[in-house]
């Protein structure tokens, strides 16, 4: 029998409440929007449901607008995998602000891949 391809669907995306990393639960949503106030500690992102995908590998990115290293060079895009963990999973992916605000400022790029295609993206705009 084939197996069946997951399933991808992006739930909520916005402002959250803060995340802890160490914890199970993901954060909650608090508004749903895409412009984002450059608030110290303001978290954003989004979270994708993903079905039927367990054990499958996903690639993530947050491409900033151009946040500076401690010699003042651009990082590279913030990016990573994760193994789908259950059956029916929710990801969130997202970033919280932090000073100084004004690498911070512009659009934030958020993409989530499997196989190489895009299942997930969202633009934020950070804005003060």
């Amino acid at each position: 029998m084939a197996r069946l391809k997951p399933e991808f669907r992006l739930r909520t995306w916005g402002l959250y409440t803060q995340w802890d990393s160490a914890a199970k639960d993901i954060p909650s949503i608090v508004e749903v929007t895409t412009r984002v106030p450059a608030v110290v500690d303001v978290e954003f992102g989004f979270v994708l449901n993903v079905r039927r995908g367990r054990t499958a590998e996903l690639q993530y990115c947050i491409d900033h607008p151009g946040i500076l290293d401690d010699s003042g060079q651009r990082r590279p895009p913030f990016t990573g995998s994760v193994f789908v963990k259950t059956s029916d999973w929710d990801f969130f992916l997202g970033d919280t602000i932090w000073k100084p605000l004004s690498d911070k400022l512009g659009d934030w790029h958020l993409t989530v891949r499997f196989e190489n295609r895009v299942v997930a993206e969202k633009t934020f705009q950070i804005y003060r």
